[in-house]
């Protein structure tokens, strides 16, 4: 049956009427359930964090450098005296000691060469011994008058150049003798050699062939170069211990650790610096001395060393997670007595037994937020949880070559 225009109407109002009386109901309910919620809210506690003292103990920083292992004497043999190689006396690589014979060249010439001397020095003492006599003859008659004074002169020019020629016959025998004895070239330093670089039977030069190298390994240096920076704070403290940096720093203590990690660093003494800085590099090259009793340190070995870079002073550290950052700046967040949080601007330094050491803004003192960072907001208040941070922590890992850690 269809409705009149006039009863469309009036059902159209009745159903607007009960669309509106049902969102009102709809909003008197959701402010009824909002008002606890509101209040709830309103009474809830401040987010809880955790919250420490910074740890305060004394330390000693440390630079970093990488540096080569170089032996202390090096060495180029090389024969002295000319000719054909006989004979080889030692093994490639091994250790030898001063004085060990290394190589013989044929002797047989010097032997020759030898004897030929000391013929001519035998004849040049006759020739001295008969002059001698001759002069002490004439200088007798000369003084009796039977001899005239000139024939004494001539005596006694004889006399001396016998002497003349016996001492150049000696010089010739003493030549021999030492050329023989180059023909067996000896170890002239206690080191590792290296392998033979000439065969037995090639012809040697003198002083031009080199026959094999030795390197001296106990003890063993260590070359490094230190920027300018670093090389005033080293000469600070060497200054402090009485000493010249180049006069060995007053025997600072390095630490070198090498490529095997599973070995324990080398500690040895820094005991010299160049006497200039270069100028193109801006750099100076300073050396530590080693120990090396059982020869794992070899030359031409990298190496990073560790060298103190300050006397003793008192660090604070804070845990890296605590380090907050505000713009170009970095922070670490406070509470105080009351759970009101504020940020301190620091200054970050080395890290130090797994803690990052504060250089500036702090005192040690206060008590910071030490995990729960992103539930504080400067000008709130928390909820904190005090606890103990350990003297070190073994997370801490030293950090790259050029940075600080600690000793």
């Amino acid at each position: 049956m269809a409705l009149s225009a006039n009863q469309t109407r009036k059902f159209r109002r009745a159903k607007q009427h009960s669309v509106r009386r049902a969102l009102r109901a709809s909003v008197a309910l959701g402010f009824i359930v909002l008002a606890p919620l509101s209040a709830a809210a309103q009474e809830q506690a401040p987010p809880p964090v955790t919250v420490a003292k910074p740890v305060v103990r004394d330390v000693v920083d440390n630079d970093e450098f990488i540096g080569r292992f170089e032996a202390v004497d090096q060495v180029s043999v090389r024969a002295r005296v000319g000719g054909y190689l006989q004979e080889i006396r030692f093994q490639d690589g091994t250790i030898v000691r001063k004085g060990d014979v290394l190589f013989v060249i044929d002797q047989r010439p010097f032997i020759t060469a030898q004897n030929e001397a000391n013929a001519a020095l035998e004849v040049a003492r006759s020739t001295l011994t008969f002059a001698e006599a001759q002069f002490k003859r004439a200088e007798t008659l000369a003084q009796n008058g039977s001899q005239s004074v000139s024939i004494l002169d001539d005596r006694r020019r004889e006399w001396i150049s016998a002497q003349a020629n016996v001492r150049g016959a000696q010089a010739a025998s003493d030549r021999a003798a030492l050329d023989l004895e180059y023909t067996e070239i000896k170890a002239p330093i206690t080191g590792r050699i290296d392998r033979r670089l000439v065969s037995a039977g090639n012809l040697v030069q003198a002083d031009q062939s080199v026959l094999t190298t030795i390197v001296s390994m106990d003890p063993i240096d260590f070359y490094f170069d230190v920027d300018e920076r670093r090389l005033l704070n080293f000469a600070k403290t060497a200054r402090s211990r009485g000493a010249d940096l180049q006069q060995g720093g007053g025997g600072l203590d390095v630490r070198v650790a090498i490529a095997d990690s599973f070995q324990e660093p080398f500690v040895g003494k820094l005991d010299f610096a160049e006497n200039r800085v270069d100028d193109a590099t801006g750099t100076m090259r300073v050396r530590a001395r080693f120990p090396n009793k059982d020869l794992i340190l070899q030359p031409g070995l990298f190496g990073r060393a560790q060298i103190e870079a300050s006397n003793t002073y008192r660090a604070v550290l804070v845990p890296d997670e605590a380090i907050g950052s505000d713009q170009n700046q970095r922070v670490v967040y406070v509470v105080a007595d009351d759970g009101l949080v504020t940020t301190k601007p620091v200054r970050p330094g080395p890290r130090l037994f797994g803690y990052r050491a504060i250089r500036e803004g702090l005192s040690g003192n206060e008590t910071i937020i030490v995990n729960g960072l992103l539930r504080a907001r400067p000008g709130t208040k928390v909820t904190p949880q005090m606890t103990q941070l350990p003297e070190t922590r073994g997370d801490g890992a030293p950090e790259n070559a050029g940075m600080e850690v600690a000793k």
